[in-house]
Formats: structure tokens, sequence, C-alpha cells
């Protein structure tokens, strides 16, 4: 069998690369590359590639792409590699294809911001934000370039996806359609570095001073070159994050070159610095048809897919064209070749391909070329997992939908029927020196596929509880958003809640491959029976359950109500499987140890950490639940 993959993986290789080297014939012989210094209204110039059609025949739209991290390669020979992407079909179609280094950032001039905040009040030359230097740049190369059409879009993944929520708001006329695909759109809330008030050690300390990315080292002048960063001697990320300590430490591993990385220190809590830089208050009257992607597990920007949408769409009511996609992706997967899977869970498709070909193509074709049909792109274009289906639906979450609550009972069970025990609790003793993991293996970046991960190590902890439904006698579709409410009482005076929603498989399920190995072949295979796959996770620091702007301490001993936005989700629990939730108050080194006790963490001393002990209450008169959104 072995044998036979081999042989098929070199003609697969083989003739792949065959077209890709035709298409990077075709592309070199149809366009031409040119590089210019696009002048913003404060003088300061922004580094920007331009890739031109040589064709004259017709007038040609621009489809634009700003980055803080390069618009490489530099230099007129050398030329971005469209062809192993499905952008090669932009070129096909004879699309001016551009990309910017974004102010302050490698060849671009002036001071680069992290997440700049919008300002809908410009008033001089001097007042710039991301919206007018995508004004500037894009009225730049509606005059400046020879044989556009006078039409223009923008599309970018991530922090890209940022700049484009900002171009969206920048109001320019010739831009007529725009893409935020996982955008960043608030990082105190649920973006990258931050999930509910919970600081993502391992995303922002890989992100800035260490790791190989080093974003945010200072560049003193337009380069070329990237910044030394931060080593990290110890590849196992669960020990290395441990035995560093406290924040207090990675301050002083940082060092003081980074400035957003004292600038998280400073802002602890939700203040006017972090609302300022929420990217859903440049969603106020957007004039270009709007296309919002995203990934369900996406384990960096899945929140501000979903919610960037919601608030163009309530911040624009009756807007024609305000659309929003999620697949089940990782971050970036729909823009790969392969959506086939994601871990061990496979979705019966290439989901990929299906978006690249029937969602964004179709939609840049009509907007800007006046090509095609949108008719397909329904209001909210979601895939369902469990399932593996696309839907349309009319809106999202969708109308069809029941918000029901499901019940904590005694002997780890749930239930749709409240409990109506006088007295009842499970509890567990959370210690910040054996922290529950994210993951069972040992790692030395993030993993994307942790998002799906079989959940059965936590489960075997005494620090995790869980609880499940019976096995289901029908299937159980959610869309929409999660809401945890739980009752709870701990001896100290504070503490992080990680509520994990999993699907239980059948205990008879037998190995899961990749599809081209034999099944019997147990090297390349997975046990599936009782695998718990992670569905969703969110974690939650519990003194800001009353705000995120004026933490509150808990009094030891008290029953306090923590109650949260757990997500939104789509998925379906098939028959024979069964819901579980977990509760821990750790997830490390995704987030970082909580104290446990009310106070400044990032000012916390290795005295302050402390176990304690968590009760969750499920009772008659404080039945902690998750509100499930039930389709009909």
């Amino acid at each position: 069998m072995k044998k036979y993959f081999f042989i098929l993986c070199f003609i697969t290789c083989f003739s792949g690369l065959f077209a890709q080297n035709q298409d990077s014939i075709w592309v070199v012989n149809n366009y031409t590359k040119m590089e210019v210094m696009i002048p913003m209204r404060d003088g300061v110039r922004l580094f920007t590639a331009i890739y031109l059609p040589r064709d004259k025949s017709e007038k040609h739209p621009i489809l634009m792409d700003r980055t803080p991290y390069s618009c490489s390669p530099y230099g007129t020979a050398r030329w971005k590699k469209f062809w192993n992407s499905y952008t090669m079909a932009y070129l096909r179609e004879g699309y001016i294809m551009v990309t910017q280094d974004v102010r302050g950032r490698w060849m671009s001039e002036g001071e680069f911001v992290d997440i700049r905040p919008f300002n809908p009040d410009k008033k001089g030359k001097n007042d710039i934000d991301e919206a007018s230097d995508t004004y500037d740049a894009i009225d730049w190369l509606i005059k400046n370039i020879p044989g556009n059409s006078g039409k223009a879009g923008v599309y970018g993944i991530s922090y890209p996806g940022f700049y484009s929520t900002m171009a969206a708001a920048s109001g320019h006329p010739a831009l007529v359609a725009v893409s935020p695909q996982a955008p960043v759109t608030n990082w105190f809330i649920g973006d990258d570095f931050h999930r509910n008030g919970t600081f993502f050690l391992l995303d922002a300390f890989s992100f800035y001073p260490a790791m190989g990315a080093g974003f945010g080292l200072p560049r003193p002048l337009p380069t070329t070159k990237r910044p030394a960063t931060v080593d990290v001697p110890d590849h196992d990320n669960y020990k290395f994050f441990l035995e560093t300590g406290t924040l207090q430490s990675f301050a002083r591993l940082a060092g003081d070159s980074v400035k957003f990385w004292k600038d998280l220190y400073a802002h602890p809590d939700y203040d006017e610095w972090w609302q300022a830089r929420d990217a859903r208050n440049a969603t106020r009257t957007l004039k270009p048809a709007m296309l919002w992607v995203g990934g369900h597990f996406d384990a960096e920007d899945n929140w501000g897919a979903w919610n960037a949408y919601k608030a163009a769409e309530e911040n624009n009511p009756g807007k024609e064209f305000n659309k929003l996609v999620m697949g089940p992706w990782y971050h970036t997967q729909w823009a790969g070749k392969d959506g086939t899977h994601l871990g061990n869970i496979h979705f019966g498709s290439n989901t990929s391909l299906w978006y690249q070909q029937n969602i964004e193509i179709p939609f840049f074709q009509y907007f800007l070329k006046g090509k095609g049909s949108i008719d397909k792109i329904a209001e909210a274009n979601i895939f369902i997992t469990g399932s593996n289906e696309w839907k349309n639906f009319d809106k999202w979450p969708p109308a069809g939908k029941t918000d029901r609550k499901i019940y904590f009972t005694e002997g780890g069970k749930l239930s749709w029927n409240k409990p109506s025990a006088a007295d009842s609790y499970s509890e567990y003793l959370n210690d910040p020196s054996k922290p529950v993991p994210y993951t069972e293996d040992v790692h030395y970046n993030r993993t994307r596929e942790y998002m799906t991960d079989d959940q059965r190590f936590a489960d075997r902890r005494p620090d995790v509880l869980s609880f499940k439904t019976e096995v289901l006698a029908e299937d159980v579709t959610l869309t929409g958003a999660i809401t945890a409410e739980l009752f709870t009482a701990i001896s100290g005076t504070d503490a992080d809640f990680v509520v994990k929603l999993i699907d239980v498989f059948p205990d008879n399920l037998s190995y899961n491959t990749v599809d081209i190995y034999d099944e019997n072949d147990a090297q390349n295979a997975y046990p599936m029976g009782g695998y718990q796959m992670l569905v969703h996770g969110e974690i939650f620091r519990g003194k800001y359950r009353n705000s995120f702007e004026k933490p509150e301490a808990f009094l030891p001993g008290k029953t306090e109500t923590v109650k949260f936005h757990a997500g939104d989700v789509a998925h379906t629990f098939r028959k024979g499987h069964r819901i579980m939730i977990q509760i821990q108050s750790s997830w490390f080194p995704l987030a970082d140890r909580n104290p446990q006790k009310f106070l400044n963490i990032y000012q916390a001393s290795e005295s302050d950490f402390q176990k304690a002990t968590i009760k969750i209450l499920h009772n008659s008169q404080n039945a902690s639940n998750i509100v499930l959104p039930v389709l009909r």
C-alpha cells in the first residue's frame, strides 16, 4: 500500500510543480512589476508593489492587500508567487494586484502603531489613521496607474484583515468591495492576545519578542531585514512558560524595546486605551460591499470575524451586501489548498477550494468586473461541522434557533431539566504550579490542531470537571452564541473559568486514518472510539464578571454568578454521540496563570500564587448551566 502511496505522491507533486511552472511563466510573460513610494497626506511615503497586466484591450480593477508582514520579495525582478495560490485566478482575469507595507513597517516610512485607533473626525493633513492611509493609497493608484478601471477592492487575513476593516471605513468612492478575513478586531475581548480579559501569554510572547516572529521590535529606518528575536532555549512550551514564572519575569526577558509589550502591561483592564483600539469603531457607514470570512477553529482571530460582521450589521441597517462566511478552518486555511480536515477531524470535502471558487472569487468578479453572479452568496454562509454541510441562512444567528439551557447535575451529568436538589455542587482544587495544559502533547509553538483535539487527557485530571448527556437519540444542531452561566464559590479572591463544549463520539468507532492509507495501518491511525472533540472553548477572568473596565474581587466562600459569552458555534452532535461540557480554571500556557488572588496580575510575584478550591453549584437555587442555541 505504501509503495503505491509514494508513487501517487510523486505523480501528484510532479504534476503540481509542472502546473506551477507553467503558471509562473504565464505571469512573467503577461505582467510587469513596479515598486513605488506612495505619498500620504502628511508627507509620509508608503512602499507599494504593483503587478500590472500587459494587456491593453480592457481596463483593469485594482485588488489590494495592506500588510505589516512585508510585501516582499523586494526588487522589480523578484515576484510574489501568485502561482502557488488561488489568487492566480485574479491574475488570469487581469486584476492589478497591489501589496503595500503599512506605515512604519519594512520599507515604508513613518511610525508604526499597533492597531492604530480609527479617527472618525479627521480635520487636517496630520490627522491620519489606517483608513486615511488606505484612502490616499487608492487615490494615488486610481490617478497614476495606467489602464485601471476606476474600481478597487481590498482583502487581507489576520492583521491585514484589520487593515481591510479600516480600508472599508476610508470612504473612497473607487473602493467597491472589501473582504476582511479573520480580522484582528479587539485584542482585549477576543482576538490573539486576550480572551475575556485573560492574557493569552503563549501567542503574545511568540508574536512579539520571541520564537522567530519578533514583531514590534524597533525599526528606526526602512529595511528589508527581519529583526533579531529573543532566544527561547526550551522547546517544551509548557515547561518553558511555567519555569519562566510570573509576567514580571517575561517582561524582564522581553526587555524594554518592544513598545506594545509594555502597553499590554500598562493597560491590564479594558480602559479607554483599549476601547479606542476596537476595530468595530470603524464599522459605521460602510460604503463598499463587505464579505467577512473566518474559521470555526481559528486559534487566533475567530472572535473578530463573527463580531465585526455583527457590528457592521447593527451599524449599517439596510445595507444591501454585508455577508458572512464561516468554515471549518484553522487560521488562514480557507486561503490554502487543503480544506479537507484539521487534525483528526475530517470535513468530507475540500472546503477551502469550495469557498475560493464559490464565494470569494465570484464576490470580487461581480463587484470589480461586473461579471458573474452573487446570487449564491447568502447572508450567512456557514459550514456545520459534525454533519459536514454548508448551510445558507438569512441572518446570523438564524431565526430558527432557540436558546435552551442545559444544566449541570450530580454525577457529572448534563440535563435539559433544571436540578431539584437543595444542596448540590462539584468542586476541584486548582494549583497554579500544576496548571491544566491545553494539549497533552509536547510542543514548541502553539498548535492549530488543539482547536479540535481529543480532550480525554483533560477528562482524566482531578482539576477538570466533566458533565455529559446520555447518548443522543437524535441529532442536535447548534447555530449561534453559547452563554455560560456559572454559580460558583471560590476559596480565593479571583479565578479563571474555562468552558469547553465537546462532542463525545461513540465508543464503537474504528481508527481514523489519513484517506490514502490502509485502514489497518495503525501507525497512521488515531483511535476515534470515545473521541472527545473540542468544538469550542472559551476562558473568562472572574474579576471581570461585572465589568471589564472595573474588576472586582470575589469574597471567599460567597456564591457569585459568572456569566459570559463563550463564543459562536455551528455544529451538529450526531445521534449516538454525547454533548459534554468541561470546566477548569487554567489552560496553560495558552493563558497566563491566575494567582487566584485579586491584584494586577502583571505585577504579581511568585508569593502571590496560591491554590484555590473552585465550587460549581448545581442546585435548585443556583443551577449552573450553558445556554445552547439549538436549531429547530
